[in-house]
């Protein structure tokens, strides 16, 4: 099916300019000129992909984004202008998986979508449609099951609802168990080389995926801390 794409932005010009961008390139849109309006709707039944302002009325986009983590995985990617450093670093740490600074290109927007969506397409695939290729086998490291063709982890049989990023970022830490990853190595995993995060975004990332854990089993130990050095994946 063709990938569905959020547009919410409070500028109706790029609204107008980036749907028919993205239909285009075949992609069906939503657009939304609010927070609150994307909120009331994505709620109830998210796209596969979502685009967000940062800066518009009734709801902005961090509380947009914040909201939507409680409900979905949906992948996200912000629209920033370029005086909103902090607000970009904060967003990747709320959980979103990408970011592009105003004013952008059209064409770099529809690459970055379509590299998230590719991210997440085996999540809706059989595994006999696809070929693997190494490193898409599936991990079992004691508790911990990671299926990378299929965007899917449990834990002691039960399901962990992850983003593309925390994705990413556990299955770099599992694939070595006791090696430590520091969190360079981490950002390299997780992100473009074009996309810039600094130590606290991943120490966030990593924060969020032991609270996702420890909400299906309290004594989640496995991702341990080496203060100053950074993260290893320990499945004793």
């Amino acid at each position: 099916m063709t990938a569905q794409i959020a547009l919410v932005d409070d500028d109706r010009n790029i609204l107008t300019s980036v749907t028919i961008a993205l239909e285009a390139e075949g992609f069906r849109v939503r657009t939304y000129p609010d927070g609150q309006k994307a909120w009331e709707a994505l709620s109830k039944n998210p796209a596969d992909l979502a685009v967000l302002d940062i800066k518009m009325p009734r709801m902005d986009g961090m509380e947009l984004l914040r909201k939507l983590r409680e409900v979905t995985d949906m992948p996200v990617i912000f629209l920033t202008s370029k005086d909103e450093e902090i607000d970009q670093l904060l967003g990747l740490r709320m959980g979103a998986d990408d970011y592009i600074g105003k004013p952008f290109s059209q064409r770099l927007l529809i690459e970055r979508i379509r590299a998230l969506l590719r991210r997440m397409e085996m999540n809706r695939r059989e595994p006999e449609e696809v070929v693997a290729e190494p490193g898409d086998e599936v991990m079992e490291r004691g508790r911990l099951v990671l299926d990378p063709m299929r965007h899917r982890v449990t834990w002691a049989g039960k399901d962990v609802t992850l983003t593309v990023t925390e994705f990413l970022i556990l299955k770099t830490l599992a694939q070595h168990p006791g090696h430590v990853k520091s969190r360079d190595q981490l950002m390299d995993a997780a992100y473009s080389d074009d996309v810039y995060v600094d130590d606290r975004t991943i120490d966030s990332h990593i924060k969020r995926l032991r609270k996702k854990f420890r909400a299906v089993a309290d004594d989640f130990d496995a991702i341990e801390t080496l203060y100053g050095v950074g993260y290893r994946y320990s499945d004793d």
